[in-house]
């Protein structure tokens, strides 16, 4: 199943970094969060990649075409460093389509400009570029099945801290509470989509507002609760966080590294002593 990410907004709330590079391309670690997205999906089996880029395309094009498997998998160098021998890999296996969405252009006018690229695609799913879970994609999937509606979303609770107050009409404050007290849920992304969803986008409209609501309307839009971690990348704050996540080894959407860790330790086990010696000197 292909995914369409949309990758060409300003990340205004993010100057720190996207003066220089699109907000896609900031590092969590030794990756940007949209390599980090793109392997949660492929975790699942999804490694077919729509790209929908705009602002600072280009960084995001070169950092693939140039892509160094080496900073982020074990591997074995010899030869005074002529050999490379890779014991995994990330990007191997997929296929990534990179369009140019135009600079300006919203999230509903982007995806109709990849619509061509998903012609022979009856179900895909698209998201923002920002944003990362440790949903599991297959239950969210046959939930999508089963109630066999044409588009859904990910709702989720909001992580930042503040509150939500309550006024009476002479603006005397009724209440005030912080939204981990109250059942307040926020569109996550992750949207799961028939091709049908074309239909209900016209010319200059953003996705979640006139297209929804005609999707509302007709009682055809879902929202999939999930009640785990999630979290976006819109402030130097949140990228910060992720920073300190990835540094205490708290990469609750890195689902791929528990089975990375089990087959690289039934790899080690299968190694001579010699070998196994060769490799951890390195």
């Amino acid at each position: 199943m292909k995914v369409v990410l949309f990758c060409g907004g300003l990340g205004t709330r993010l100057r720190e970094y996207s003066d220089t590079i699109p907000k896609p391309m900031v590092d969590i670690g030794y990756r940007p969060i949209i390599w980090h997205l793109m392997r949660y999906y492929a975790h699942f089996g999804h490694k077919d990649f729509i790209l929908c880029l705009g602002y600072k395309g280009d960084v995001i094009k070169n950092y693939f075409l140039n892509y160094n498997e080496c900073l982020s998998n074990d591997f074995t160098l010899s030869n005074g460093g002529r050999t490379v021998h890779l014991y995994n890999s990330d990007i191997e296996d997929w296929t990534i389509s990179f369009i140019d969405t135009g600079t300006n252009t919203n999230i509903g006018q982007r995806l109709m400009a990849v619509q061509p690229y998903l012609k022979d695609e009856e179900v895909f799913m698209a998201n923002y570029a920002d944003g990362l879970t440790d949903l599991n994609l297959d239950q969210y999937l046959e939930h999508f099945y089963r109630q066999n509606k044409i588009a859904s979303f990910l709702a989720v609770q909001p992580s930042q801290s503040f509150h939500v107050v309550s006024l009476d009409e002479d603006t005397v404050v009724k209440n005030i509470l912080s939204v981990q007290e109250i059942d307040l849920w926020i569109n996550g992304g992750f949207f799961i989509f028939k091709k049908e969803i074309f239909n209900y986008i016209h010319a200059g409209e953003e996705l979640v507002v006139e297209p929804f609501q005609r999707l509302i309307a007709e009682k055809e839009l879902l929202a999939y609760r999930n009640p785990g971690f999630w979290a976006c990348m819109d402030t130097l704050k949140e990228k910060l966080m992720f920073d300190e996540m990835y540094a205490k080894g708290e990469k609750k959407w890195a689902l791929w590294e528990s089975i990375s860790m089990h087959e690289n330790k039934h790899r080690f086990s299968e190694l001579s002593s010699s070998e196994t010696k060769k490799i951890t000197m390195l």
